[in-house]
């Protein structure tokens, strides 16, 4: 696990970040893992709101974690944080204890 939820006080409920970082290692000039990777993670977390907001999480570390090292790779990021971020909206927009949750763990 990661310092940096230990830093933030959350405790993880699935193993995105490791297949994410899975995924890293594949990827030279295709993005290909990281993408497959994003699909699978997504059908997995859209039926759980805990599951999705990590997710999203996960993504915006990523975004961090690249955005210096890699440009396109965090730039990839990105863009699969916003698509979560947006199916996130899409699935549970009316659901206050998710939409709740989702803002007390990614605030």
């Amino acid at each position: 696990m990661p310092k940096f939820w230990e830093e933030i006080g959350y405790k993880p409920c699935t193993t995105l970040w490791e297949d994410f970082s899975i995924a890293d290692r594949f990827v030279g000039v295709e993005k290909a893992p990281i993408e497959d990777t994003y699909k699978r993670a997504l059908d997995f977390a859209k039926t759980n709101y805990k599951y999705l907001t990590e997710l999203v999480l996960v993504l915006n570390h990523k975004i961090w974690q690249w955005y210096q090292v890699d440009a396109t790779r965090g730039m990839l990021y990105d863009k699969l944080w916003r698509a979560a971020e947006s199916a996130f909206f899409e699935l549970y927009e009316d659901n206050d204890e998710a939409i709740k949750y989702y803002y007390e763990v990614t605030d």
